[in-house]
């Protein structure tokens, strides 16, 4: 059995997460973002651990790739109707996890505790552990302004160019024992095709994390996020642009360079893999894409033969 860690957010970081829980030989915790946080109609909503959570429940609209599949929006109905903005779609049954986080923070639960506690009531074997208890937020300099990341991602669709990009409170942030805990037991570190900027970046700038992971001496495989130098979904692309970095898989593997030993990219950049191992990175090309439980499985299975 090989203790695996994922460190992972998003949809593509869902998928990963799937794909190595399907995989018998494999003891799984994935460390996920919370960096995407924010509050809704007075409710802490957790975007990414949620997409997580539900995707390992079997209880994800897979059609659209996050959120809870058949779910209503009533709720929503009679906040619109009360003058309230709506754009961040919650369904009644997201709401109803929401509520229950909203109402244990109150009491003074640790984040990192409600999260276990969630994905034990929905009978999910991997565990998902936060980085920090601290609340750290992405933020964006666009040319619209300065935006959170669910504001620029969901309200605005990801239409304003971006300039900057920085995570408020980081430097206060402590690292949880969960994640501190794990870190030291794993024999290997999985960073999922998740955008690196806002869903791995917040993971390893919380202080001491990425050192963690470092002086453990394990290795650290990385599975691009874009193919072709095109996201699957999400605006991975589009944001390294603004910020001056090349949306391939090279600019994912100059990103990651010094801390990933080994990085999987998609067939359609083979082209890629002589420059990527002179930065001293070793590179596995493959069919990447995860369209199915198969194929996340297939993958995963790849990744982990890769790393060894």
């Amino acid at each position: 059995m090989v203790k695996v860690t994922l460190l992972a957010g998003g949809v593509g970081g869902a998928k990963m997460a799937e794909g190595l829980a399907a995989l018998d030989d494999v003891d799984l915790t994935i460390i996920g973002n919370v960096a995407d946080d924010e509050v809704f109609h007075g409710l802490w909503v957790s975007p990414d651990i949620d997409t997580v959570t539900y995707t390992l429940a079997d209880l994800i609209d897979r059609k659209q790739g996050w959120g809870v599949s058949d779910d209503g929006m009533r709720a929503l109905g009679i906040l619109e109707a009360l003058g309230q903005p709506i754009w961040m779609t919650l369904g009644d049954k997201d709401l109803g996890l929401h509520i229950y986080r909203t109402m244990r923070r109150a009491q003074g639960d640790r984040p990192s505790q409600i999260a276990h506690d969630v994905a034990r009531a929905l009978n999910i074997k991997p565990r998902i552990v936060l980085p920090t208890d601290d609340r750290v937020q992405t933020r964006l300099l666009t040319d619209d302004g300065e935006l959170s990341f669910q504001e620029y991602f969901v309200r605005e669709k990801c239409v304003p160019e971006v300039s900057g990009l920085w995570f408020e409170g980081i430097g206060d942030a402590r690292p949880t024992p969960e994640a501190l805990d794990v870190i030291d037991r794993s024999d290997l570190f999985v960073i999922a095709p998740s955008n690196p900027l806002v869903s791995i970046d917040p993971i390893l700038a919380v202080p001491g994390l990425q050192d963690a992971i470092v002086h453990t001496h394990k290795p650290v495989v990385a599975v691009s996020p874009l193919i072709a130098g095109k996201t699957v979904k999400g605006p991975a692309a589009k944001m390294m642009s603004g910020l001056g970095m090349e949306p391939t898989a090279l600019g994912i593997a100059r990103h990651y360079q010094g801390f990933v030993d080994r990085l999987v990219i998609d067939d359609q950049d083979a082209g890629f893999v002589e420059a990527i191992e002179a930065l001293g990175i070793a590179v596995s090309a493959t069919d990447i894409l995860m369209p199915n439980a198969e194929r996340k499985a297939a993958l995963a299975s790849q990744v982990l033969e890769f790393a060894a």
